[in-house]
């Protein structure tokens, strides 16, 4: 091994979270190095749908509901200070989105969740939503199907281009002096109060802080460094269209149309561990649905289709933790890269470079899994 390269921060991860993190980190004035495992990864950034979603996240866990509606709100500033550095369109699109509902058992029980998540919110940060019925739906989406009986709208939504923005916080994040260095799984680490030595690459890291931002990596790197990261693999299928004329002026949850003009359907789940392959069943139900909700795509060409897998917490909430026995090091874990993005970069990471997590993140401790387990 080299000599240790001393950082004032050292990102496992170059995904979308670590990215953001990383970038963050480098615009608090810190000299950050990030950590690429590369293409042996499961990289579940390449495989995202890229949504920026908040109607769906934290029903019955406001505080994810809260951290997610400030990531939502912090996106229109990501996205331009992404465009003044390094001059990247990400492809941001943020109109509001709706979630559509195929019949009257899954309109009520989209109403009931919707005024769950309102109830839940309070007055604080007071979560808007309409259910909106057919007639009127129409009128915004006009190529929508006669099976679909309405959707649940939230105007914090939208969408942006995953790879173009990965792209562009790795762009970011080197032109602030960051150091990215590809094809770099941790080969052994040591951990001692803000002193960490990270060796990846044939290489060896040093820095106070260290961030674990490895998706499901993190799950077996976390106890290295006295912290917990109970995920687990969740898949997701992607099909792909081929191009059409601008049709769409909101995303939904399962069919979006993307700045080149194809059309993304998705939305499927399925608990198959680690396994990427993907299935036909799954690919004709999500093929299904979207006919369903827009009859004319089944004139289209399907023209790509691939599998990823979510970086789950038990609980479907995002983890963020601080070590006690080693402070300095933290972990950050979620199945919501995109949509977390502006949270990640404007919140997290100065949080980091201060070396204290805000109180507003103490429900997001994986040590709630130590309490229900006990129980």
């Amino acid at each position: 091994m080299s000599a240790p390269e001393p950082f004032q921060a050292i990102v496992v991860g170059g995904g979308l979270v670590g990215s953001a993190i990383a970038w963050g980190l480098a615009r608090e004035g810190l000299r950050c190095v990030l950590l690429d495992e590369g293409d042996i990864a499961f990289r579940a950034s390449r495989g995202n749908f890229g949504l920026v979603w908040a109607q769906s996240k934290g029903q019955g866990a406001p505080h994810y509901q809260r951290w997610t509606r400030y990531s939502a709100n912090a996106w229109p500033e990501l996205a331009r200070e992404l465009a003044d550095a390094v001059g990247a369109d990400v492809g941001l699109h943020q109109p509001g989105g709706v979630h559509l509902c195929l019949s009257d058992k899954e309109m009520a029980d989209r109403s009931d969740r919707m005024a769950q998540m309102a109830r839940e919110a309070g007055n604080s940060l007071p979560f808007h939503y309409r259910m909106i019925e057919a007639t009127e739906l129409r009128e915004m989406l006009p190529a929508l199907g006669p099976t679909v009986v309405g959707a649940s709208f939230t105007p914090y939504d939208g969408h942006v281009d995953p790879l173009r923005l990965l792209h562009a916080l790795h762009r970011a994040f080197t032109g602030a002096g960051g150091v990215y260095v590809p094809n770099a799984k941790v080969e052994r680490s040591d951990a001692a109060p803000r002193d960490f030595r990270v060796m990846a690459a044939g290489r060896v890291f040093e820095a106070p802080r260290v961030v674990l931002a490895a998706g499901l990596g993190n799950a077996a790197l976390a106890p290295e460094f006295g912290l917990s990261a109970p995920v687990r693999p969740q898949q997701g299928q992607v099909l792909v269209t081929e191009r059409v004329a601008p049709i769409f002026t909101m995303p939904t949850t399962s069919v979006r149309q993307t700045m080149q003009g194809s059309l993304l359907l998705g939305d499927s789940v399925a608990e198959v561990g680690y396994d990427i392959s993907q299935k036909p069943a799954v690919m004709a139900e999500i093929a299904k649905r979207a006919v369903l909700s827009f009859p004319f795509i089944a004139r289209l060409n399907m023209v790509r289709a691939w599998s990823a897998l979510r970086i789950m917490p038990k609980d479907g909430v995002a983890i963020y933790d601080q070590s006690e026995k080693y402070p300095g090091a933290f972990t950050a874990n979620c199945h919501s890269g995109v949509t977390l993005a502006g949270a990640h970069a404007r919140l997290l990471a100065p949080m980091i470079a201060a070396g204290q997590l805000d109180g507003m993140l103490d429900p997001f401790s994986a040590r709630r899994f130590d309490v229900r387990d006990a129980a």
